[in-house]
């Protein structure tokens, strides 16, 4: 279980619970089934929108079991129930708890590209091996917070090579549109590459995504995340991030913004951390282009074995 407080000095105050509970059943089965509640003050901005929604009420947002086989060294994973988009860097891990506070541009609701928040219910496949491999997704939307999908066929693709100390993704989705359907027409499509490198403590990341929300306008973005933990830096994980978005519609509906991250992961204590963030972003998000977030969050662990 994580519990999380936070501010933003955009006056933005934040609360979360997220409760999280793994484990494996008769013949090689794991499950994995995760809750949330959250609320903020104001319902407006990314602030603290990594990986998780805001709706003041207790969501599921997974559920699901699943499988891996290893035939002839290869690998094959089979996934029902309730799980995260499968696009490019999409686990809340890599976007609520390394230490940055909010989502990518290209990775919000209101900036009509993908979101964080998008979740399926179906089943999903990854075929390969370690290094190579191929997974697939289909099912129905089943998203929490603001930007919930029409329903319909959704169908994710995602490919992943890992060369050393390089993992490089390529994905696509076709789904449907979280806008009304006599604003928004057509499909939800967008394309995806993401690469990640690591060594000796330092990690380099990113995805580039382009596409369209729905028929008629383009969304093009991405961010690089740099990410630093040393031994000689303790108990601090430094952190920074540049980005850019631009949704290409008809005026005044078009969005172009820029904003770069600088900020730290500190471990307090064994069960709790804070994360901090200086945050420079264009007029066109938000009339305050500096902003500082702050938040902390305690971590209680149990192991049912014991």
């Amino acid at each position: 279980m994580a519990q999380t407080v936070g501010y933003s000095s955009q006056n933005i105050t934040a609360g979360a619970t997220q409760i999280h509970t793994f484990g494996e059943v008769g013949a090689g089965v794991r499950f994995n089934v995760e809750a949330s509640w959250a609320a903020r003050s104001a319902d407006v901005g990314d602030a603290f929108g990594g990986a998780y929604p805001y709706g003041n009420r207790v969501q599921i947002i997974e559920a699901y079991a699943e499988r891996i086989f290893t035939p002839r060294g290869g690998l094959v994973v089979t996934r029902g129930g309730r799980y995260r988009t499968p696009f490019g860097i999409s686990s809340a891990s890599d976007h609520g708890y390394v230490g940055f506070l909010r989502p990518p541009l290209i990775r919000y609701d209101d900036y009509y590209g993908l979101a964080n928040t998008f979740l399926e219910e179906g089943v999903d496949v990854v075929v390969g091996t370690p290094r190579l491999s191929v997974e697939t997704s289909l099912g129905v939307p089943a998203d929490v917070g603001e930007a919930v999908r029409r329903p319909g066929l959704d169908v994710v693709v995602r490919g992943q090579a890992a060369f050393g100390d390089v993992i490089v993704g390529l994905s696509h989705i076709r789904s449907r549109p979280y806008l009304p359907a006599t604003f928004a027409g057509g499909h939800v499509e967008f394309t995806g590459v993401d690469v990640r490198w690591m060594r000796a403590g330092v990690q380099m990341r990113g995805e580039w995504i382009w596409g369209q929300p729905f028929d008629g306008t383009r969304t093009h973005g991405g961010y690089a995340d740099l990410i630093v933990h040393r031994p000689r830096m303790g108990p601090v994980t430094a952190v920074m991030r540049a980005e850019r978005l631009a949704y290409d519609a008809v005026a005044p509906f078009e969005l172009y913004a820029n904003r770069v991250t600088v900020g730290s992961r500190i471990r307090l204590l064994d069960q709790l951390s804070a994360q901090v963030g200086l945050v420079h972003q264009s007029r066109t998000l938000s009339a305050e282009t500096l902003a500082l977030d702050v938040g902390l969050t305690l971590s209680l662990r149990r192991d049912a074995g014991r």
